[in-house]
């Protein structure tokens, strides 16, 4: 169970000190929760419920640069009534687990009604994606 991602690296990635720049770490947990999301679950940036982002972290554990190449992996920190808390890695392509990371992250998103911006429940098509192909944490 779980979902890697792949990311590849461009050589404008990397930063005067030869390595991945950090904010490139963010845009690649980004980009993969949201494709798993629009994948996965059919949700719609544009529709009447989104995940807004409340909070957000990356630890950097190992530099990587391009030509490397990588993989996030997904997963659920917590599962809670209006929010979604995800758990992330960015490893090596191919890495049999997450012994080895570059580097560790989460982000939460918040749902909420797209109009009012007010929290909403966890939408049905998402909490039934995480059970399936996530699972739950602690299972």
């Amino acid at each position: 169970m779980g979902y890697r991602h792949p990311f590849p690296l461009r050589w404008n990635d990397n930063d005067q000190y030869g390595h991945m720049n950090n904010t490139v770490y963010y845009e690649a947990m980004d980009t993969a929760v949201n494709i798993w999301l629009i994948r996965h679950t059919g949700m719609d940036p544009a529709g009447d419920v989104i995940g807004l982002a409340r909070a957000s972290s990356c630890e950097f554990l190992a530099p990587v640069s391009f030509p490397d190449e990588i993989e996030v992996d997904v997963a659920v920190g917590r599962l809670g009534r209006t929010s979604l808390t995800w758990d992330l890695a960015i490893l090596r392509a191919g890495a049999p687990g997450r012994d080895e990371p570059y580097a560790t992250g989460s982000f939460t998103h918040v749902f909420v009604d797209q109009a009012a911006r007010r929290p909403v429940p966890v939408p049905d098509q998402v909490r039934k994606a995480v059970e399936e192909h996530l699972g739950l944490p602690g299972t």
